[in-house]
């Protein structure tokens, strides 16, 4: 029970983290490998904020959030429309992405090793007992997944329930037919890329409130979300959010039950598994 409580709190945490991923893939079809760079600049400036102001790092997300949603807004339409631009096709695109993104990657990396050093940073937040079913749990794994369920719950509703999360799900299944019931693609290309990395910076504040991180640790983050939206099915809310639970439970898992240095291990074996076994992801029906 201790194993699936602690591995639901954490793919909580995970599935966000994810979903800004599958927005920024699924729909802007841009591969951004600078994604966990986003998510440790997120926990950095919660760290500040609260060490330095005072501010709760939950109520800190009403400004890292939309500070991120801007500059991701900046960086997709500096860098990457014009690669949007120039690609002729599907693959391209994914090419020059990757590689802009790349360098991307070590740009805020190096800013943040600057500003920060390579020493790892945690604060108190929360730090307590919370019983649940008898068993004590740290509250701010807790609340960090409390939140979390909101945000992607707010998510869904903006998805599913509104004429501009239908267009980010009718670009996301195929652009070229969104032109012909007039969405402008590119605007909302860049605005699903811009609020993919505000989803990041969101579950980056609420991994800070329990997780120590460094500066470097970015690219660890990119590949545990890229390994969910695959898992997922690239695109699919609904499988990336089953994906991140499951990544949850099974590092839980083996971190419990064998060992805590094989964790990566097991994540990237499941991986291997939904690739012989699911390559289409975990709900889909279709072919990939």
């Amino acid at each position: 029970m201790q194993i699936l409580v602690t591995g639901t709190l954490l793919g909580g945490t995970y599935a966000l983290i994810a979903l800004g991923l599958t927005l920024q893939y699924g729909a802007a079809r841009i591969m951004n490998l600078a994604n966990g760079e986003t998510l440790v600049a997120a926990c950095f400036v919660a760290f500040w904020l609260f060490s330095r102001l005072g501010v709760n790092p939950i109520l800190g997300m009403v400004i890292i959030a939309p500070a991120a949603l801007v500059l991701n807004w900046l960086i997709y339409a500096w860098l990457l429309r014009p690669l949007v631009r120039r690609a002729k096709n599907r693959g391209m695109l994914e090419v020059d992405s990757i590689l802009a993104t790349f360098g991307l990657l070590f740009l805020f990396q190096g800013l943040m090793l600057l500003t920060f050093g390579g020493a790892y940073f945690n604060y108190k937040f929360l730090a307590e007992p919370f019983s649940i079913l008898g068993t004590p749990y740290a509250l701010n794994r807790v609340v960090a997944f409390v939140a979390g369920v909101l945000v992607s719950s707010l998510l869904y509703l903006f998805l599913y329930h509104t004429r501009q999360g239908a267009a980010v799900r009718a670009i996301a299944v195929d652009p070229a037919s969104a032109q012909l019931v007039a969405i402008d693609v590119s605007r909302t290309a860049g605005f699903s890329f811009a609020l993919g990395g505000a989803l990041t910076a969101c579950g980056g504040t609420l991994l800070s409130t329990f997780y120590t991180f460094n500066a470097s640790m970015g690219v660890l983050f990119t590949m545990k979300a890229l390994i969910i939206v695959i898992m997922g099915g690239v695109g699919d809310i609904r499988g990336a959010t089953l994906a991140a639970f499951i990544l949850g439970l099974s590092e839980t898992a083996v971190a419990s039950l064998i060992d805590p240095g094989l964790t990566l291990a097991a994540t990237y074996a499941l991986f291997i598994l939904v690739l012989l076994f699911r390559p289409q992801g975990i709900l889909r029906r279709g072919a990939a």
